[in-house]
């Protein structure tokens, strides 16, 4: 019998952003997040789970599909090992 259940397990997947997704700056942070990820040999799945960022919510992130919150960004980046600042440099943002 289950006594409790968690919140998250009734949470759909993150919905991408209606007025955001696709916006060339989201996809450019994205791709920077990607490329910074791939270069550690790290998987998605990692970076979400080091983050405490749920992992599909993490491939819309790469995907450019989510307006992330500063403090995403700053999880993302600390889970990179990487400074918010450089990560948006590399995103030419």
């Amino acid at each position: 019998m289950v006594l409790c259940t968690s919140n998250k397990e009734h949470q759909g997947m993150a919905k991408p952003s209606p007025q955001h997704a696709g916006n060339e700056t989201l996809l450019a942070l994205g791709n920077s997040i990607k490329s910074s990820r791939k270069s550690l040999g790290m998987s998605q799945e990692a970076l979400a789970a080091i983050a405490g960022l749920d992992r599909s919510y993490m491939g819309g992130v790469e995907r450019g599909e989510h307006n992330l919150t500063l403090m995403a960004i700053v999880r993302i980046s600390n889970a990179l090992n990487i400074k918010v600042c450089d990560l948006l440099k590399i995103a030419d943002i």
